[in-house]
């Protein structure tokens, strides 16, 4: 089974969702993992979006890069151009993946505007998520 790690920068959105869609995907293909080189807990608005696409990530913790030094990753996708900068080097003879993808976290406005901005990063996911996976682990 292939181990796949998601990486951002706090842990709190884009690496959980792609988290979510991965898993969702990927079914018993692989087991996935997500990191950030912070952590700052699951967004509560990731989480009511990904519930609006029939995806759970409400027992999702928000996990460190320092806690899978000794795992042994087949794939790291970075999914923010500030994860890819900064990511501790850790050994690994995993291939390494690059999308970044805006921070809904960021965004600002009323209350729809921002869940819209959650939707929109989301959507963006799931179609990178579900290309990655049959890109990687068809067959």
């Amino acid at each position: 089974m292939k181990k796949i790690l998601v990486l951002c920068t706090g842990n709190s959105c884009r690496s959980q969702i792609a988290e979510g869609y991965l898993r969702h995907f990927a079914g018993d293909k692989a087991t996935i993992f997500s990191a950030g080189i912070e952590t700052h807990g699951v967004n509560p608005k990731a989480i009511q979006v990904m519930a609006e696409d029939g995806i759970d990530i409400s027992k999702h913790t928000s996990n460190n890069i320092d806690e899978y030094t000794g795992v042994d990753f087949d794939y790291v996708i970075t999914v923010c151009d500030n994860a890819k900068e900064n990511c501790p080097y850790f050994p690994t003879r995993a291939k390494m993946f690059h999308q970044n993808f805006p921070d809904p976290a960021k965004a600002t406005g009323t209350p729809d505007e921002i869940r819209n901005e959650f939707r929109k990063v989301r959507d963006m996911v799931k179609a990178y998520s579900k290309s990655f996976i049959a890109d990687h682990l068809a067959g």
